[in-house]
């Protein structure tokens, strides 16, 4: 869905951006091509070429491609080299790209997706730890849970630590083959602060316990079955999954879709007005933590930490690693 040829679409500055070029199949149609980045009206660009002559200059290509068919706005992460890590600019283009969507009166619905084998790695710890960069996860997290049109996950790949956080703002998620999930923060002396917002109070409690505390992986069905997706199916497709799902959402109205989101969403705001600045203290303090620099080195020498070090010279069992199966960076604020 997100993986096929690209063709290259002049904006309406003149710049390019990367979009599908057969469309997105799940959305029901072939893509429009704009971009969610702005536009006359607060709608979706058309992509009509610039009138000033050629530039220059060519932007960076984006992070966070977007494109409209048929009532859905398909928001796609494609930073593979990092593995679509939560950087800094993925963080804000992703927000902008929300943001737009939420402007423009022709979406009901936000269809969130990836490209490559993960959907979402965690935190970049390429980047230093900032007090920045925990309040952007959280204003990420509390925008997709507040936008007034419902944010919909598809799900064919890995996701760990941080990119768990995006599944529970999500309202409905759909993991298909190649799915496999892992709360790897324990491993690197972290714990899920940010992202238990939005998680907690959807997640069976036993099963958050054992997940937190173990960082074992998971597979899509174990997912649905504690409330982390809506819609698992290991061994199929999850455009198939989610066809009657998005069809269901463009028949809405949108002050029906708002006002019943706003229901279902009330648990979630309400965590959000209560933890949100001491879970995002509580991160930063586990970030700049000696134990966790130790964690995050180890995993970018690929060595385990020196805590199983310790623990295997006292008796331990041997074989542990240092983020297990973490994917990529592995971590959430």
């Amino acid at each position: 869905m997100t993986d096929g040829s690209t063709t290259d679409r002049p904006l309406a500055d003149g710049r390019k951006t990367d979009v599908p070029a057969t469309g997105d199949s799940a959305a029901g149609g072939p893509s429009t091509g704009g971009s969610l980045s702005g536009g006359p009206a607060g709608r979706l660009p058309t992509g009509e070429p610039a009138t000033g002559g050629p530039s220059t200059f060519r932007a960076p290509l984006p992070l966070v491609r977007a494109t409209f068919a048929h009532g859905i706005a398909t928001l796609t992460l494609d930073s593979p080299h990092n593995r679509n890590a939560l950087s800094a600019r993925l963080v804000a283009e992703l927000r902008e790209a929300l943001a737009a969507a939420g402007r423009d009166d022709r979406v009901r619905a936000v269809l969130l997706t990836h490209t490559g084998t993960t959907f979402c790695a965690g935190a970049d710890l390429s980047e230093p730890p900032s007090a920045s960069g925990t309040s952007g996860l959280v204003a990420l997290l509390r925008s997709i849970v507040e936008l007034p049109k419902p944010v919909v996950a598809r799900v064919t790949g890995h996701v760990r630590a941080g990119g768990l956080g995006l599944l529970g703002a999500c309202d409905i998620s759909a993991a298909g083959r190649g799915a496999s999930f892992a709360f790897t923060e324990a491993r690197l002396g972290l714990a899920p602060a940010v992202i238990s917002i939005p998680l907690l109070p959807r997640l069976d409690r036993r099963a958050a316990a054992r997940y937190y505390l173990t960082g074992e992986r998971f597979d899509a069905a174990e997912a649905a079955r504690i409330g982390l997706v809506t819609i698992a199916d290991p061994e199929g497709d999850a455009d198939e999954a989610l066809a009657p799902v998005l069809d269901g959402l463009r028949r809405g109205s949108p002050q029906g879709l708002a006002e019943s989101k706003r229901l279902v969403t009330a648990d979630v705001l309400g965590a959000f007005d209560r933890d949100g600045e001491p879970l995002a203290a509580l991160s930063a303090r586990l970030f700049a933590s000696e134990e966790a620099r130790e964690g995050m080195t180890a995993f970018l020498e690929r060595r385990e930490p020196v805590w199983i070090r310790e623990a295997t010279d006292a008796g331990a069992a041997p074989g542990t690693t240092a983020a297990g199966d973490t994917g990529a960076a592995g971590a959430s604020r």
